[in-house]
Order: C-alpha cells, then sequence, then structure tokens
C-alpha cells in the first residue's frame, strides 16, 4: 500500500459507544418519566451525537433552550460513566497494530468534546497510540467542515491527498471529500434506516472493520495520479 494515513471517525466507526449512549438516553428519560426508546432506533442516532438523540427521544421539545438543558443533563449523565460497555469495533485493533507495524499513522477527528473524548481513549487504552486526536471543541468549527481533517493531516505531517478518513456518517464523508482525502464509509456503524452510505460519494463502503486495509489499498491504488482537489 502506497504510504498514507488513516484518520477515523469516534463513535460508530472507530469505537462502539453505544451501548453506554443509548444507556444514558434511557437514563435522561426516566428522569422525565418517559418509556426508553427501542435500542435500534437510538443506536442509529448515536452519530449524530446528543442533540440528534434528544431530538429524536423527546420529539415534541418545543424550543431550543429545552433542548439545550437536556443536552447538558444528557452530558452531566455521561461523564459519570463514558466508558461502562463501549469498545472498540471486533477487527479493529488488529487494523490498528497492523497499520502501526507498518508505520502508517492513524488518529481521530471526531466532534464529540473533548471532555468526552480523552477518558473514552484513556479507558479503552488508545490515549497515546494515535498520531493525532482533533475533537469537537478544538477548533471553532466541526465536520462537515473541513478545517478539522485539515488540522489532523498538518499534525501528523502529511498532505490532504495521502490521508483517507473513515466515517460512518455522510458528514464525514462530505468532510473527508472536502479536505482532499480519500474518504471509506463504515456501513458496520450507526446509519438511519433511511439511509444508504452507497450514496454519500465515498470513495469505498466498507462492511465490516476487516476490509479496511484493503479498502486503503484499492483507494490509493487506483487515486495515484488523480486530482484529490475537490473543495
Amino acid at each position: 500500500m502506497t504510504r498514507c494515513a488513516v484518520l477515523f471517525d469516534l463513535d460508530g466507526t472507530l469505537v462502539d459507544t453505544a451501548p453506554d449512549l443509548c444507556a444514558v438516553l434511557t437514563a435522561l428519560l426516566s428522569r422525565h418519566s418517559r418509556p426508553p426508546l427501542p435500542y435500534a432506533v437510538a443506536r442509529n442516532e448515536v452519530s449524530n451525537g446528543a442533540i440528534g438523540m434528544i431530538r429524536t427521544a423527546f420529539a415534541d421539545a418545543r424550543s431550543e433552550e429545552e433542548i439545550e438543558r437536556l443536552r447538558l443533563d444528557f452530558l452531566e449523565i455521561y461523564l459519570e460513566g463514558v466508558c461502562i460497555n463501549s469498545r472498540i469495533f471486533s477487527g479493529l485493533d488488529d487494523i490498528l497494530q497492523r497499520l502501526e507495524e507498518l508505520r502508517y499513522p492513524w488518529g481521530i477527528v471526531t466532534n464529540k468534546p473533548h471532555a468526552m473524548t480523552e477518558p473514552l481513549l484513556q479507558a479503552l487504552g488508545l490515549d497515546s497510540r494515535p498520531a493525532c486526536v482533533i475533537s469537537g471543541d478544538r477548533l471553532p468549527v466541526r465536520k462537515p467542515h473541513p478545517a478539522p481533517l485539515r488540522l489532523a493531516a498538518e499534525e501528523i505531517g502529511f498532505d490532504p491527498a495521502q490521508c483517507v478518513y473513515v466515517g460512518d456518517a455522510q458528514r464525514d464523508i462530505e468532510a473527508g471529500r472536502a479536505a482532499g482525502m480519500a474518504t471509506i464509509a463504515a456501513a458496520y456503524g450507526y446509519i438511519r434506516q433511511n439511509e444508504d452510505p452507497v450514496d454519500w460519494g465515498a470513495d469505498l463502503v466498507i462492511r465490516h472493520p476487516d476490509e479496511l486495509l484493503a479498502a486503503c489499498t484499492q483507494v490509493f491504488g487506483v487515486s495515484q495520479g488523480a486530482d484529490r482537489a475537490r473543495g
């Protein structure tokens, strides 16, 4: 594989955080004397962050002020246990080890705030391994804006055209393309029922983490010499 760097979204791409985040949502609903959402429904909203989960669970919320109060309550509950049942997706730890053996840097670009990202990575033993970690509050803008991805490339010393971004949401692919990176859609992640990752415009779609290295090889094999300046 041509030398490249691999950047990951966090929730739903690198780490399966749905068990903990769905438990937080259930606790929040319970505080308001509401029944839990079906797990599958809540899980598919995880990539949309606390706000996405809250808007789905509290569809009758009447104001942005109410949504914000619920968000703060959600984060308060989450901080009490950011990594109780969260795990690296099956197969991905082997992929990370292989990337490290090949001396291909890998990093994380997430919309998750630093206060939640850092303890999660520490609990999983991932805090010292990434070449960079760009959390959602590092810059004034977040994905789908390309700036966080461009900052990640700068920090690891790679041109964006030498990077591939892997994510499980359309905004991940939009951000990667706008940054001039190759993109891989992680269809094993948190995908809404009415969404199809094939429609997002990624260079490739993978259905299981085991497919990642082969996908990177394919992407960079077919893209060398191609113009990756996409905005």
